[in-house]
């Protein structure tokens, strides 16, 4: 019968040519938008329209030229120079130059950006958790943004950066054409839009909960694209992305779920793709909440979660549990006063519950996300798992979800959720970028918990120079989070992606993005 229905649902969908290199995705984008998105799969859509200033070798961390060739930090980090590409233009023909890369830095950064459109729901929120906040704020990183000339600009900062190129260089902040966002106003990034960028790919169409059609820019400054057309399918199902891999209606996927592995492996047509671990799922706890309030409920809690009996069931050997918010290849930057992993024990936790005040138990909402992501493949029966550990020790839950972009978007309105599971997947490769999206006067204002003293460490976090200055500073963030217990780490994973055999040339990033353009399809029917 599941047979029967897959062919009946396959044979609904429209069939691509054989050139046409078909991406099944996690969900559609929130945005199309640079600046003004969080998620993966807007990041993986944005990455092929757009460039960034500063971009990442394959399959790695590190920074090489993006739209600019070069970039040079004055004596103390205070400032920093990029010299830009000359003689590239944008999908719509325009060229970009410094007026372009200024007025792109500026509406995020800016709130008076008269093209901010703040006006009209507009946030930029990244801008705040990795660059400290916007013009004019105590806590803001940038200071100025100045037009050298036509292919140099200077952004000078309030504050010591060593990592500023690396944060410029993530899929959030592609560089898009001032033309078309003045055109389309508001409506800019949305379905009714037409983004805008120099990227290896041109956008076409975006049908709204199916998928986005791209085609290869064939004036591309760098690597051309080598397929005729890139189709990016929101399939928000991790078992129907394989289901359809095994058919062949789609040629590549992330985000499988980690108990496919073995399926996977025994169809000769598919070859398993492991990214590297470079991310945390985590389960967040609101202080707004009057229970979550108390540290002795947030440390029964703590105590109450079986992770590692969690991540054996649901991660299939693919993910690895700890106490800290940095995935394994930052681990240099742990504390050696941390546990490794939080202690399970339900009897000391219903003992703390107790000496809280609340003997009898209490009850809480859990919010799950309705998609699957590369740290929580599986978010509603790990959700499960959790309630069942916290109901053991008289917690009552009550699980809850929505849609993801409004998950994303309630997370942070008041009073917010009282506890929900969200991740992160790093954008660059320094403890910053973990601690700083969650954690700091200018982060996710999600938990109301932000003391200054986290705040200051983040700021001499960002102005250390070597690794061993940062990892002074980044052990004292461990031993403080760790402490305060309001985000518990539940895993890292290896997310699990899979392609069939033809596809070749494609290199995952650790980031969990990349471009499209190196890859080929030769041999597909």
């Amino acid at each position: 019968m599941k047979k029967l229905l897959l062919t009946a649902l396959l044979s609904t969908l429209p069939m691509a040519s054989a050139a046409t290199l078909v991406f099944g995705g996690n969900g559609e984008p929130v945005s199309l938008e640079p600046g003004n998105i969080t998620d993966g799969i807007s990041i993986l859509v944005q990455r092929q329209i757009y460039d960034t200033l500063v971009d990442f070798k394959d399959g790695t961390t590190d920074i090489v030229p993006g739209l600019a060739t070069r970039w040079t930090p004055n004596a103390n980090n205070t400032s920093w120079t990029f010299t830009l590409r000359k003689n590239v233009k944008f999908h719509d023909g325009t060229p970009f130059n410094a007026d372009a890369a200024v007025f792109n830095l500026s509406r995020w950064w800016d709130k008076s950006h008269p093209y901010g459109f703040r006006d009209q729901g507009r946030t930029f929120e990244i801008v705040g958790e990795l660059l400290g906040g916007y013009k004019g704020d105590a806590t803001a990183v940038i200071k100025n943004i100045v037009k050298v000339n036509d292919s140099t600009i200077r952004i000078d900062l309030n504050k010591p950066s060593s990592v500023l190129p690396n944060v410029l260089a993530a899929g959030y902040f592609g560089i898009a054409s001032p033309t078309a966002i003045r055109k389309d106003g508001a409506k800019y990034g949305t379905p009714a839009s037409k983004p805008i960028g120099t990227g290896p790919f041109i956008f076409q169409s975006w049908r709204t909960g199916d998928r986005v059609t791209l085609s290869p820019n064939k004036t591309y400054w760098g690597t051309k694209a080598k397929v005729d057309a890139l189709v990016i399918r929101s399939i928000k199902d991790a078992s129907q992305r394989l289901n359809e891999l095994k058919a062949g209606t789609i040629d590549f996927a992330n985000d499988l779920t980690p108990d496919s592995l073995k399926s996977v492996q025994a169809d000769r047509n598919l070859v398993a793709v492991k990214r590297p671990s470079f991310n945390v799922g985590f389960l967040s706890l609101n202080n707004r909440n009057q229970y979550l309030k108390n540290d002795k409920v947030r440390q029964a809690i703590s105590m109450a979660i079986n992770k590692k009996a969690i991540v054996d069931a649901f991660w299939n050997g693919l993910g690895t549990s700890n106490a800290s918010f940095l995935p394994p290849v930052l681990a240099w930057a742990n504390s050696p006063k941390v546990p490794a992993d939080y202690k399970f024990d339900p009897a000391a936790a219903k003992r703390m519950l107790s000496e809280a005040g609340y003997p009898n138990g209490l009850s809480l909402d859990l919010w799950y996300m309705p998609v699957s992501r590369p740290y929580f493949p599986n978010p509603k029966p790990i959700a499960e798992a959790i309630a069942a550990d916290l109901s053991a020790i008289g917690i009552k839950v009550t699980l809850k979800t929505e849609d993801w972009a409004k998950y994303l978007e309630d997370r942070n309105k008041e009073p917010g959720f009282d506890m929900y599971m969200i991740g992160w997947t790093g954008d660059y490769g320094d403890p910053d970028n973990f601690y700083g999206a969650y954690y700091g006067a200018n982060a996710s204002d999600d938990i109301n918990w932000n003391p200054a003293g986290v705040e200051t460490l983040l700021q001499q976090g960002r102005a250390a120079a070597t690794q061993a200055a940062k990892a002074k500073i980044y052990q004292q963030l461990h031993e403080i989070t760790y402490n305060a217990a309001y985000r518990l780490p539940v895993v890292h994973s290896n997310p699990l992606a899979a392609a069939r055999t033809y596809v070749k040339g494609w290199v995952p990033s650790p980031l969990g993005s990349e471009a499209f353009n190196t890859i080929t399809i030769t041999g597909k029917k």
